[in-house]
């Protein structure tokens, strides 16, 4: 079965938006027209796979139907392939003749598989990462691209961010009245408010004002 993340090379979890810029962007990079002899076959095979990644998972309903195909994919290849190890370092698959060199070479085979499941595991991260950084780094020049053309970018903020604001302002506030209330804090700015005219001024329209 065709991943058509790893063609388009995304992540799963893509955004529409970042999908697109994908497409666009390898588009450009295997337009038969752009390419010579056997590299305009390679990318006429290449523009057929892309576009028929993009009209799948560019369109919701059918990448929902799609993911689910995937995933279940995954799932019986993973399945197979633990019960493959299964078959192998199971005693029950070992004849009662077994000798020493027999035993040995068993072990070597139940270690080369884990080492091949820890290099195919570190594989995947790497492979997952790399997306990731793909996705990212179109992201952000779909961003700045925005920017060239005269956009504002504005960001939503988030209940927690509007929280940890709220909660460093009120911070702040009690910092300043705790200190306030040390006598020669206290003092000087009383002192200042009865020498400058020009706070004490400020200060009393402020308090008309609330009244």
């Amino acid at each position: 079965m065709k991943n058509y993340y790893e063609i388009l090379e995304v992540s799963q979890s893509a955004s529409q938006e970042v999908i697109e810029k994908a497409y666009k962007t390898l588009a450009k990079k295997y337009h038969p027209d752009l390419q010579d002899g056997i590299d305009k076959t390679y990318a006429e095979q290449k523009m057929k796979e892309l576009n028929e990644a993009y009209d799948v998972i560019s369109n919701q309903e059918k990448r929902k139907s799609y993911d689910f195909e995937l995933e279940n994919f995954e799932r019986e290849k993973l399945r197979n392939t633990q019960q493959e190890k299964k078959q192998v370092v199971t005693p029950k698959n070992i004849p009662h003749s077994t000798n020493t060199s027999n035993v040995v070479d068993t072990a070597v085979q139940k270690q080369q598989i884990q080492d091949d499941y820890i290099q195919k595991q570190q594989q995947l991260q790497f492979e997952l990462e790399k997306k990731q950084a793909i996705e990212k780094a179109y992201y952000d020049a779909y961003i700045q691209d925005l920017k060239n053309r005269g956009y504002k970018i504005k960001y939503k903020k988030t209940f927690k961010q509007h929280l940890k604001n709220f909660i460093t302002i009120l911070a702040v506030i009690l910092i300043l009245l705790v200190i306030f209330q040390i006598p020669f804090v206290k003092n000087y700015f009383v002192n200042l408010y009865n020498e400058n005219e020009i706070i004490k001024w400020i200060v009393d329209l402020f308090s008309l004002s609330k009244k």
